[in-house]
């Protein structure tokens, strides 16, 4: 007998949902989303035809509260990530945060401290690059050791937006760089190396108008001397690259978070004086990442692990603020 779909439900009209993760999810033999909910119901009702969602609901308590709802997808504003999505525990759904999951580590501490009280609920944050086909090329490339043990990453990651309307450029809702990029750029790091940093020093430049910041760097300080640098803008001109180095040689990721749906994406060796490109994909990274969600929740995964790293990234964005505010070295 064929295992029953995984049953989605989607809060919010944003638009990496309607443009990418509806759809990819839309894609799956194992999940389906069957109902959405917005304020703005004319919108839900459009995203809804034109992805076969059987249900629209006018309002976010009523789509956490659907019966026909396993588990709820949750691409609010930043500033309502952990607030909806403790809602959505306390309902009795197992939950997908877009990142960053909430503003500040207090509040992602909230959120496993939620999680908790519901064992057979599981709470995930939705860094869906881990889910592509390259990035676990890059982690067997690592395990194997062939360019040595990585003593530095290094990660740029940039676009050019200045719409002060963007939902990206307004502090209100936990706007700017270092939460809608930086975050990946710090999850990079951490997935290259394999820890948490010590220590970090930033430098953040913010937009005069908006108020957010448009530029951010940061040097990550590690254990055993191992260190990590990365620059993250929302206005500059389009570009993303991530490289760990070894004794041995690098490894570089072209394309390591905007993987495209048509096209493979290119991991480059170079190690022992040779270089190799692996070409992998093309992948739906976000019908991945649903497809893995369905199974960490069918076969009761301990997600343990994954919310200890979510924790971890948090607490470096916190520690990244800290320190381009004091101008000094701050403790993770």
């Amino acid at each position: 007998m064929a295992e029953q779909k995984l049953r989605w439900g989607v809060i919010s009209t944003a638009k990496i949902g309607w443009e990418k993760v509806i759809p990819a999810i839309q894609l799956s033999e194992k999940n389906k989303v069957v109902a959405i909910g917005s304020g703005n119901i004319e919108k839900a009702k459009q995203i809804a035809t034109d992805n076969g969602i059987a249900r629209v609901h006018a309002s976010y308590d009523d789509v956490i509260n659907d019966p026909e709802v396993d588990v709820i997808y949750n691409p609010l504003p930043n500033n309502m990530h952990a607030e909806w999505s403790i809602k959505a525990l306390q309902a009795g759904k197992h939950v997908l945060c877009e990142k960053p999951i909430a503003l500040t580590a207090k509040e992602t501490q909230q959120l496993i401290d939620e999680v908790k009280k519901h064992p057979k609920l599981k709470l995930m944050e939705a860094f869906m690059y881990k889910f592509h086909p390259q990035w676990l090329k890059v982690r067997a490339l690592l395990d194997s050791g062939v360019v040595g043990d990585i003593s530095t990453v290094n990660t740029f990651f940039s676009y050019y937006n200045v719409d002060s309307n963007n939902i990206r450029n307004r502090t209100e809702v936990g706007g700017g760089t270092l939460m809608d990029i930086g975050c990946y750029a710090i999850s990079f790091t951490k997935f290259m190396l394999g820890s948490q940093p010590l220590k970090v020093s930033s430098m953040m430049e913010r937009d005069q108008k908006m108020g957010t910041d448009k530029m951010t760097s940061a040097l990550l300080s590690f254990d055993n001397g191992r260190t990590a640098t990365f620059t993250c803008s929302t206005q500059l001109a389009k570009y993303q690259r991530c490289i760990a180095y070894g004794a041995k040689g690098y490894i570089e990721v072209e394309i390591p978070c905007n993987a495209p749906l048509n096209e493979p994406c290119r991991v480059i060796l170079k190690a022992n004086d040779k270089e190799e490109t692996f070409l992998l994909g093309p992948a739906n990274q976000y019908t991945l990442e649903a497809d893995a969600f369905y199974n960490f929740i069918n076969n009761d995964v301990d997600m343990t692990p994954y919310l200890e790293d979510t924790l971890g990234n948090m607490k470096v964005i916190d520690a990244v603020v800290k320190s381009a505010t004091e101008g000094k070295w701050v403790n993770v």
